[in-house]
């Protein structure tokens, strides 16, 4: 039988308790909104809560994919509710948030995989609150036409798209994806608008080796990423793919160093590093890293 390791201390995260996360669980309760950090059960829901911080998922909570490392519901998909974008805008206006991240499920029983319902968040987002810089997470739209210039057409700042794992592993963990139709992506986004930033992350702890996760950067730098996250992989639940190893603190330095070195603008990796940990502060250092880049270029 397969045992499941033990966290170590630095791994280890305070329970949710203060006044302001309840008050933000109770507004996504309010508005009907679902988030990522409660589905899949995000080790830094407290503090990111805490600070009013949070990640939307539209589309509904069921996800049609099957991820050993997810802790999304899989089966039969949600209906589609139009007056879901509006919801976000109105909540994010009442937070007054000044950065947000709007990811989802996997939608494949959907024509355009979902892009259009993006778009639409995207544009209430904007509507309402105008001075809010808006991140997208999206699935990969795998086999979806067309799906990633409607995205990219409604001017998002930040549009990530994560690899999640090396390729060797995508059979054992990712069944429903391609490594290289995700690189693929990511390179278009670039190509359809060199303005915005892309982003892109991995989990390490599921088997990977170093030399694995050097090539994953060399990949991401080759279609124009701009910023990469490296976090610890957490098991949700028993029936997860297990973890293989706890990766140091002091491994995760190594690898923000190396990814630096390879000409990320912008890198984040922590055993606690998710893709929208601290995502507004990144945004800030992201885009000043850009306008320092062209500085430097003009001189």
């Amino acid at each position: 039988m397969e045992t499941r390791l033990k966290k170590p201390d630095w791994i280890r995260v305070k329970a949710p308790v203060s006044k302001e996360y309840q008050e933000t669980r109770d507004l996504m309760r309010r508005q009907k909104l679902n988030t990522v950090c409660e589905e899949a059960a995000c080790p830094n829901i407290g503090e990111c809560w805490a600070k009013k911080h949070a990640t939307v998922m539209i589309l509904g909570s069921v996800c049609t994919r099957a991820c050993r490392f997810c802790n999304i519901a899989t089966g039969r998909p949600d209906l589609l509710d139009p007056h879901e974008p509006e919801r976000v805008g109105q909540a994010i206006a009442e937070m007054g948030l000044h950065h947000i991240v709007v990811t989802s499920v996997d939608r494949d029983d959907l024509e355009d995989g979902g892009a259009h319902h993006f778009a639409s968040t995207i544009q209430a987002i904007r509507a309402h609150a105008p001075h809010t810089t808006i991140e997208v997470l999206t699935p990969d739209f795998l086999r979806k036409e067309g799906a990633i210039e409607i995205v990219v057409k409604a001017r998002p700042d930040v549009f990530n798209h994560n690899l999640e794992t090396v390729p060797r592993l995508y059979a054992e963990v990712r069944p429903g994806a391609r490594y290289f139709h995700s690189l693929r992506l990511l390179q278009t986004v670039k190509d359809l608008d060199p303005s915005i930033f892309t982003k892109s992350g991995i989990m390490v702890g599921l088997g990977e080796d170093k030399g694995e996760v050097y090539q994953v950067m060399d990949d991401l730098r080759a279609a124009s990423v701009d910023f990469m996250t490296i976090g610890q992989y957490l098991q949700p639940t028993p029936k997860h793919h297990l973890v293989d190893r706890f990766v140091t603190p002091e491994e995760f330095e190594d690898y923000a160093r190396m990814a630096k070195g390879k000409g990320f603008l912008m890198v984040a990796a922590s055993p606690l590093t998710r893709s929208s940990y601290h995502a507004g502060d990144d945004f800030l250092r992201l885009r000043a890293a850009r306008e320092a880049q062209l500085a430097e270029k003009a001189v």
